[in-house]
């Protein structure tokens, strides 16, 4: 693992960090994933999230109906349509999740000292005595000493919502805790999190596969986060139950990694997932605190070298309430970028934080500082080296795309693709200057009716960090007998001449097939 990511070949000139930074069309190469939720699902909200920088919209099926989510993605289109700006669907799914049940909002306080006791009859009243759970085999998966964290959903730790237990007896089915911290739950979801304990529960539970097969389906979502991923074996199984769904079969999966045993598989869920999410909330229980870091910067690594998306969580959870992050927030934020995190991930920020828009903007003013002082000569060196020889073929023209932008510092490189696959392998390079990856359609038929591809290809390249996508007229293929593509380098170039990253007599590197022949050409640009 190399961590040694930071830029400082020559001191910086202290004054120089006052300086304003200049606007960008592309907020940051780092992409932004909000949730969207009670305070972030108006058409106006969407929208202005849309502009701060978000460019994949989570729906969290944690909480909220279908009827809810579908108002809130309907928006989501609307905004889309108005804003001009394309932004991917992720569901998030529930799987073994542990909840408290409660019947009313009703406040609960729980005293430090005092003993609470879990049970698994739902037909009893929430009381700070005794709190009913959705979990039957809790009394078969802890022992005396354990570790319970109880918190309103999507805690941070940190709040006074959030109540630390330790199993004192157990009785029957029913687990007897003692408060180490006071509390009060005064909200309408609470979730608990076992620390280091395996819960005996399918990681895609049935009412999952109910959501995706009814509002997955029907918004032909571009991701799915598998919640608690533990096996390989779990991200097989939601493939093969994609697979079965239509288009849906095209939809990527993320691994969602929140706890030891994940932690402990993770080479073999890399292998067989699309990318991974390192979901750092309940990571942060299971784990010490000296370790969650090391995890970090070894995971997003380790995802790099494979070429596949890394989403980092939980790292602004302050401006939940604040319009700030604090200070060690905003290091953290530039520190995930400098891993090489593909995207960061916002939860409660967006979902029910006061200032969703500004935090979106805030998370990507910091990614794109950060991104200045990245080592990416450094880091070239080091995937190529990882990728070793002899190279596939479209690893040795990704890099050779890369490798030449870079010597004649091209301001962005254009790549024609129909899969999406030679741009996602230029962007591992981490080139310095965006990729625009000018997604070409398909015509395909199922032989019941004939359609085009490519809208989903362009929008899951939304999760890539330095990748953005531009849907081409599906006149002009991939792939063509001679140089024939002019009309949609054109568009791709007056596409970087509006968005102000191609300016007269700049040099812009093209990467594209011709016949069976995979060419990279530099253009420079008159006025």
């Amino acid at each position: 693992m190399h961590s040694c990511r930071l830029l400082l070949e020559e001191p910086i000139r202290m004054a120089s960090i006052l300086e304003p930074s200049k606007p960008n069309f592309f907020p940051a190469m780092t992409k932004i994933v909000g949730t969207l939720g009670p305070k972030s699902r108006s058409v106006e909200v969407i929208s202005a999230c849309l502009e701060a920088g978000m460019s994949v919209a989570r729906f969290d099926f944690s909480w909220g109906d279908i009827d809810y989510h579908q108002e809130t993605v309907e928006n989501l289109k609307k905004a889309v349509k108005s804003t001009k700006k394309l932004c991917a669907v992720m569901l998030d799914t529930v799987g073994p999740e542990l909840q408290v049940v409660t019947k009313s909002e009703r406040a609960i306080s729980l005293e430090a000292d005092s003993f609470v006791v879990l049970t698994p009859d739902r037909e009893k009243e929430a009381s700070s005595a005794l709190l009913p759970i959705n979990f039957s085999g809790l009394s078969k998966s802890v022992k005396p000493g354990d570790t319970i964290v109880i918190g309103q959903y999507l805690f941070t730790g940190k709040e006074t919502t959030t109540i630390w237990l330790e199993v004192a007896e157990l009785k029957g089915d029913d687990v007897v805790c003692l408060v180490k911290s006071g509390a009060t739950l005064a909200s309408s979801l609470y979730t608990l999190h076992i620390s280091q304990i395996h819960v005996d529960l399918p990681t895609l539970s049935d009412a999952d596969k109910d959501v995706i097969s009814k509002w997955g389906v029907r918004n032909n979502i571009d991701f799915l986060s598998l919640s608690y991923t533990r096996h390989a074996e779990d991200v097989r199984h939601a493939r093969e139950f994609l697979s079965k769904l239509g288009d849906l079969c095209q939809t990527l999966i993320f691994a969602k990694i929140e706890n030891t045993e994940g932690l402990t598989h993770f080479d073999e869920i890399l292998e067989e997932a699309d990318g991974v999410i390192i979901s750092r909330g309940n990571l942060g229980i299971d784990l010490p605190p000296e370790k969650v870091f090391l995890f970090q910067k070894a995971a997003v690594y380790k995802c790099n070298m494979a070429g596949k998306p890394a989403v980092v969580t939980r790292v602004v959870d302050s401006m939940t309430d604040n319009l700030r992050p604090t200070r060690a927030e905003a290091t953290d934020v530039a520190n995930a970028v400098l891993d090489g995190s593909d995207a960061i991930l916002l939860g409660a920020e967006t979902l029910r934080g006061l200032y969703p828009v500004e935090t979106i903007s805030t998370v990507g003013k910091i990614c794109a500082e950060a991104e200045k002082v990245f080592n990416q000569d450094m880091y070239f060196k080091h995937t190529v080296k990882y990728v070793g020889e002899p190279m596939t073929h479209l690893e040795s023209i990704a890099s050779s795309a890369v490798r030449a932008a870079i010597k004649v510092r091209a301001s962005v490189i254009i790549v024609f693709t129909s899969s999406g696959k030679a741009a996602r392998l230029i962007a591992k390079c981490r080139p310095t200057m965006p990729v625009l990856s000018v997604v070409i359609p398909q015509l395909k038929t199922n032989q019941l009716r004939w359609s085009f591809t490519g809208a989903f290809e362009a929008r899951q390249s939304l999760i890539v960090r330095g990748l953005f996508p531009i849907l081409a007229d599906p006149r002009h293929p991939a792939e063509s007998t001679s140089a024939n593509n002019e009309s949609v380098l054109k568009v791709a170039l007056d596409h970087g001449k509006a968005s102000g990253i191609i300016k007269s007599h700049d040099r812009v590197v093209v990467c594209q097939k011709v016949g069976d022949a995979s060419v990279v050409k530099i253009i420079e640009l008159e006025d």
